[in-house]
């Protein structure tokens, strides 16, 4: 477990370490096409916020389901609650796809 925690991390600092250089380079590469690599990098953003909302959204359905076969009798609290979850999980793509918007234009 610690292992792949430190795998993690040095991913994480590898990838926070590239950000220097493809910031010098997107001055010159807008100047011509416009948008340049933000518009890439916000795809793969929305991407990457709408696959791990649909992972949760699975999740908590699946919980739910689950808890409702143990306990039919707190089908009314595990539906609220569940659909309260499912509107904060969406709600986090929402705001990533109003980020990518903002930004791209």
């Amino acid at each position: 477990m610690l292992q792949k925690i430190l795998m993690l991390f040095m991913a994480a600092v590898g990838l926070l370490a590239a950000v220097p250089a493809f910031a010098q380079g997107t001055a010159h590469a807008t100047a011509g096409t416009g948008v340049g690599l933000s518009a890439i990098g916000a795809g793969i953003g929305m991407g990457i916020a709408a696959g791990l909302c649909g992972i949760g959204q699975g999740r908590a359905a699946g919980s739910a389901c689950e808890g409702v076969a143990r306990n039919p009798g707190a089908r009314p609290a595990i539906f609220l609650f569940m659909i309260l979850g499912l509107i904060f999980i969406e709600s986090l793509a929402l705001y990533t796809f109003a980020i990518v918007i903002i930004k791209v234009h």
